[in-house]
């Protein structure tokens, strides 16, 4: 595979871990150890890097500032895992709605971080000769071809994981489409208990259709999942 990851976590010792792993997996890591560091290494290689691995707990510039940064001020839209403690569901909340795609808890398996990666690129990898067709409803256009969205003529600025849920709901419109089928398709993982990435996901896409005056076509079922409705149910 040898592609090139970014691995941003004051750890020094399970940088060097994780390195080793991944670069016997086939990955091309880079280890820094600050959000500074982080800042420096991509105004270089940006354009070149597969994936981020985040650690949300540093010091100095926080992984949730960091993330802020590269979402909002820089436009990085490689896909970014989170590493958080395994009971801060606030930070994993968060760092979902600032555009992380997926988190992991820490200490991390490094097996199940190689697992992810390799996932969360090949869906990078793939979407673009999947379906090439524009996707069009409600005033929503996905080209899958370029990875762009608009609504209504507008641009949507969505993340890897963002796209990929829109993308599910556009090609299975009018069915009821169960949280762990979304996470199957749109994450390429499993779905567990008490996840609440797709609902981040779902919540955020709703917030940038109602930018465009596009409200309500993407509706909650209890305790089935979620619906992008047809136009004649609105």
């Amino acid at each position: 595979m040898n592609k090139p990851i970014l691995l941003v976590d004051d750890d020094i010792e399970l940088c060097a871990l994780l390195s080793e792993y991944l670069t016997g997996e086939g990955f091309a890591p880079a280890a820094v150890h600050s959000g500074e560091q982080a800042l420096t290494w991509l105004a270089q290689e940006a354009q070149s890097v597969s994936a981020i691995v985040l650690d949300i707990m540093m010091p100095g510039m926080s992984g949730l500032e960091l993330l802020q940064v590269l979402r909002q001020g820089k436009g990085i839209t490689a896909p970014i895992i989170m590493l958080t403690g395994r009971g801060d569901d606030i930070d994993r909340i968060v760092g979902l709605e600032m555009g992380a795609d997926d988190y992991m808890g820490k200490p991390c398996n490094p097996r199940e971080l190689a697992a992810r990666l390799r996932a969360i690129i090949r869906r990078s990898d793939i979407l673009p000769v999947i379906n090439t067709l524009p996707i069009s409803l409600h005033g929503i256009n996905l080209d899958v071809s370029t990875l762009t969205a608009t609504c209504r003529g507008q641009p949507l600025n969505l993340t890897g994981a963002e796209f990929n849920v829109l993308r599910c709901f556009l090609l299975d419109a009018g069915k009821v489409l169960s949280k762990a089928k979304l996470t199957q398709q749109a994450l390429s993982r499993e779905y567990t208990q008490y996840d609440r990435s797709i609902d981040v996901h779902v919540s955020r896409i709703r917030h940038k259709l109602a930018q465009c005056d596009v409200f309500d076509v993407i509706r909650a079922v209890r305790g089935q999942g979620y619906q992008l409705v047809m136009p004649d149910e609105q």
